[in-house]
């Protein structure tokens, strides 16, 4: 009986702590691409964030070295932690949580607090390398770090608080096809049962292969495939091909809880290099400040200094406001795990046509509007107030037409 009891006692230990990791985990999807591997040559970065804190903005700061741009939680008034960035000399860095990388007591509690200011120092994946060298065992870290910068680097560092090792889209052992893929858990874990992320892994790895095969890894690509995925490969799940019930008082549901466009997504960052380092500044970053399948990206750099207003604020971003009028939509029944179930129906048929191509419009017509903007700077460097002057009125076009897309889903303020 003895015996019974100690068992007992240390599987529901186990699942206890099973359950206290889970409900820790903040799961990201991840890419870093080599130049080498996109059509202009230019190298890639993205995250679609996923956490408990919906609430994000866009926050400017100017760091040791260089002007930045970054990613934030809104309650994070003074920015002190970012979760995505670019910095004025093309350096571009994000993350995902480890948790099967942290040490005992450890949490990767100094993530954000360390990538702020290692954009704010940092010019090159090599002094970011540097970086990791010098603060060993400083920062309570446990990330999946990807870094790109103006020379062409493009690299994943899974880091703990002591140590770390690189990954390198040059070299073909470690990245055959010149990207590299990661969710929330690392290869160089001692125990490779821990972390999560695995079926987006899979997903996101086949959508990368297919894209590098027919030559379009791209921005656009990214932003309006891999990002708004809806596939859940394990229940052979393809929700946008589904057919739908033909009775809208019984619609379909998608359980998005392990798809790369999850309940859990609050925004996408997709970082474009710089062509050289002698052009930094044409390096971009674009935002969409909210779910995938509900928010449109806009462009931002840390050129212009600053933040366009429907991208910050003082407390929330109005975009990321916008975006969770339509997560309330698209996600009616917040009854326990029913927050988990995105209604299809909803997405596909709103307004006869559905919301992904309203979205797909409106980001298309930025999308277009920024590549010939790019190709003028190119070939002549503009001023501060001009890049600021570009970027406010993209994203407040991109908030306006919003509002003219879905007035019935918009809270009036």
């Amino acid at each position: 009986m003895a015996v019974s009891k100690r068992l007992f006692k240390t599987a529901l230990v186990a699942v206890f702590n099973l359950i206290v990791s889970a409900a820790a985990l903040s799961p990201c999807t991840l890419a870093v691409v080599s130049g080498k591997a996109t059509p202009d040559g230019r190298p890639l970065l993205w995250k679609n964030r996923d956490t408990t804190s919906y609430k994000n903005k866009m926050f400017a700061f100017t760091g040791e070295k260089f002007k930045c741009i970054a990613l934030v939680d809104a309650e994070d008034a003074e920015g002190k932690e970012i979760w995505a960035g670019l910095n004025a000399a093309g350096l571009a860095l994000m993350n995902s949580q480890a948790d099967d990388l942290a040490g005992k007591g450890q949490d990767g509690a100094d993530n954000g607090r360390f990538m702020k200011m290692a954009l704010g120092s940092c010019a090159t994946v090599a002094d970011f390398e540097e970086l990791l060298k010098s603060t060993s065992g400083r920062y309570d870290l446990s990330a999946n770090f990807g870094v790109i910068d103006a020379e062409g680097g493009a690299c994943f560092f899974e880091t703990a608080s002591a140590s770390f090792r690189k990954f390198d889209t040059a070299d073909p052992r470690v990245a055959p096809f010149g990207y590299i893929v990661r969710t929330n858990y690392a290869l160089t874990s001692p125990d490779l049962l821990q972390g999560g992320g695995f079926i987006r892994f899979e997903r996101a790895s086949r959508l990368f292969q297919t894209a590098r095969a027919e030559n379009r890894l791209t921005v656009k690509f990214i932003l309006q495939e891999a990002a708004r995925d809806l596939v859940n490969e394990k229940l052979h799940s393809h929700p946008m091909a589904a057919v739908l019930p033909a009775d809208p008082a019984a619609p379909l549901y998608v359980h998005t809880n392990d798809t790369i466009n999850r309940n859990s997504s609050v925004a996408v960052a997709v970082f474009q290099g710089a062509p050289s380092p002698d052009k930094a500044y044409l390096a971009t970053m674009w935002v969409a400040l909210g779910q995938a399948v509900t928010a449109v990206a806009v462009p931002i750099w840390p050129e212009a200094g600053s933040i366009p207003a429907s991208c910050g604020g003082p407390s929330t971003a109005p975009l990321n406001d916008l975006s969770r009028a339509l997560v309330a939509y698209l996600y009616p029944d917040i009854r326990g795990h029913m927050s988990q179930y995105l209604n299809l129906t909803r997405l596909r048929t709103y307004g006869g046509e559905g919301i992904l191509p309203n979205l797909l419009r409106i980001e298309d017509a930025v999308l277009d509007k920024t590549e010939r903007k790019l190709r003028e700077w190119e070939a002549r460097r503009p001023v501060d107030k001009e890049v600021a002057a570009f970027q406010d009125e993209q994203a407040g076009w991109v908030l306006e037409s919003l509002k003219a897309a879905f007035p019935d889903l918009i809270v009036k303020k």
